[in-house]
């Protein structure tokens, strides 16, 4: 699950399909990757085994990830990395993703838990119910100026808010210290995990449609694989394909909670 803005503000929740014990929390500001410190994975086990509540409550003063209620992570802005912490309208993008693909780069296939498993799929998620309260008001945000900052955020026929009713201050003071952080591994979605002198493309949204890559150049394409499900097929550029796509919804919304 991602939230992300135009200019690359971007909170994250992630879970690998190889590892059904943890959950990992992440967030950054626009599109800066120079570093990879700032995600961190919080116990959540069996989360494969049934449904769970995942909550972000993000205001002007801090972001708060909970699970069924408990907070595992708070971050303040003023505890954030320099100039990293989100600020501007967000979209809410919920999907899956081979982060085991052959293709993908070898640190990002280390990240997944290593080579996705095709002749154990066809893999999905099920998503009960997704609920987004927006605390601001209006029907459009639009950006005032290049400056990034939520006060540059206009919004038609209503007002952005820094913060709600359902933001606890308090829940900074609950939240454990984080154990774990991430091991540096890409994340999927494009722009904010770019890197210009990787010959690999970076997965994006669901579907992924890839760009141009040393893969897509070969003389010789890869046209089937080895145990691939019934229907799932192979692109001209080397990328297997399920034999459906679920919608993807790209309704922006702003600050600054999502459950």
């Amino acid at each position: 699950m991602v939230l992300q803005s135009d200019d690359l503000d971007e909170i994250d929740y992630e879970w690998l399909g190889a590892d059904n014990t943890q959950v990992q929390s992440n967030y950054f500001g626009k599109g800066q990757t120079t570093t990879y410190n700032r995600g961190a994975f919080h116990p959540d086990p069996s989360n494969q085994n049934g449904f769970h509540t995942y909550t972000v409550d993000w205001t002007a003063n801090q972001i708060v990830w909970q699970i069924d209620g408990t907070t595992v992570r708070a971050l303040t802005q003023a505890n954030a990395e320099s100039g990293q912490y989100p600020q501007t309208p967000m979209q809410l993008k919920i999907g899956v993703w081979s982060g085991g693909d052959p293709s993908n780069a070898p640190g990002t296939i280390q990240w997944a838990g290593g080579p996705t498993n095709y002749a154990g799929g066809p893999y999905t998620m099920q998503v009960k119910s997704v609920k987004a309260i927006d605390y601001s008001s209006g029907n459009q945000y639009t950006y005032g100026d290049t400056s990034g900052s939520w006060q540059s955020i206009k919004s038609t026929g209503g007002a952005v808010g820094s913060s709600g009713s359902n933001a606890d201050a308090s829940a900074a003071a609950a939240a454990p210290s984080v154990t774990a952080v991430s091991n540096g591994a890409p994340i999927p979605y494009s722009g904010t995990h770019g890197d210009t002198t990787s010959t690999y493309t970076t997965p994006d949204v669901y579907p992924w449609v890839p760009g141009p890559t040393t893969l897509q150049t070969a003389t010789t394409p890869v046209t089937s694989i080895a145990g691939l499900p019934s229907g799932w097929t192979v692109n001209p550029s080397g990328k297997v394909v399920p034999p459906s796509a679920a919608p993807v919804s790209e309704t922006p919304f702003c600050p600054y909670s999502s459950e």
